[in-house]
């Protein structure tokens, strides 16, 4: 596709319809964006625009997310393993061809399974506030332990303010330097998609499910470790769910990783999407 507009779209994986975001010519180096909470694929819309004469970009929303399907949670169990296993299949209905990432939040555990999985999937490796270390988790993940440990009542009762308007804006406000610069549209339609019908239980169950993650944190760190990934980090270091430490702990393990840490939020590209923007491109050059 050679153009140089932001096109949207929808493609079918497993009778899911699978809404994305898709500039740049495929014929360049390829980026696929990933991303959760709380705004999706819409997190990646500037820095879309940043790099769009320089690379072929595609930023798909996950099942239950953004524009995309939201199936019934009876016929589709909201997992980290399922969620990364459309993902995969998305790839290859989109005919990607070992695609660099970039992982925000959840976007990072769906990119650890799919890598282990399926090695020489991705090229090279871009995270931001995403996390693979015990040591990585912050205070708001701390809070969440109670209910990530035993789901009941009392303890989801802990969690289930993350998806008012003050949680949200835990994600985008929490540690900004300039908070004048966050805009407000962003939260407030990250506030509409969490409020539709079934969206609390999904989201829930999936906060739930964080803890196979935290399960999962010692093969990510092995795989890190041996294969020694070629790895931008670029952080919000006063991000309240996985804070600069997170990414410490990525580059003990695998020394040449390529590290910018900037004093805003756990959604960094709201104040910084034209620094990482520059970033990424030294890092891809």
């Amino acid at each position: 596709m050679k153009t140089q507009s932001i096109y949207y779209g929808r493609v079918n994986v497993d009778g899911i319809n699978i809404f994305y975001r898709e500039v740049g010519d495929k014929a360049k180096q390829q980026i696929i964006l990933l991303n959760g909470v709380p705004n999706a694929s819409g997190a990646f819309q500037e820095l879309m625009n940043d790099l769009k004469d320089d690379y072929y970009l595609i930023a798909p929303d996950f099942p239950g997310f953004g524009n995309s399907d939201i199936p019934d949670k009876k016929d589709y169990e909201y997992t980290f393993q399922n969620i990364s296993a459309t993902i995969e299949k998305f790839m290859e209905k989109m005919e990607l061809k070992q695609p660099n990432v970039y992982a925000l939040g959840y976007g990072g555990p769906v990119t650890f399974r799919i890598a282990t999985r399926r090695p020489g999937t991705f090229n090279n490796y871009i995270l931001q506030n995403s996390n693979a270390y015990e040591e990585g988790l912050g205070p708001a993940m701390h809070d969440a332990a109670p209910f990530l440990e035993n789901r009941t009542t009392e303890t989801t009762k802990l969690v289930k303010p993350l998806l008012t308007l003050d949680g949200i804006k835990l994600f985008f406000l929490n540690g900004a330097k300039d908070p004048g610069k966050i805009n407000p549209d962003h939260y407030t339609n990250a506030l509409h998609y969490l409020n539709r019908p079934g969206q609390e239980e999904i989201q829930l169950d999936l906060l739930y499910n964080y803890a196979s993650n935290i399960a999962e944190y010692p093969n990510w760190q092995k795989w890190l470790k041996e294969t020694q990934p070629r790895l931008l980090l670029v952080w919000g270091k006063n991000d309240v769910f996985f804070p600069v430490a997170a990414a410490g702990a990525i580059k003990r393990d695998v020394p040449s990783a390529e590290m910018h840490v900037y004093d805003t939020s756990h959604l960094a590209l709201e104040e910084h999407h034209a620094d990482i923007a520059e970033n990424i491109k030294s890092f891809l050059r």
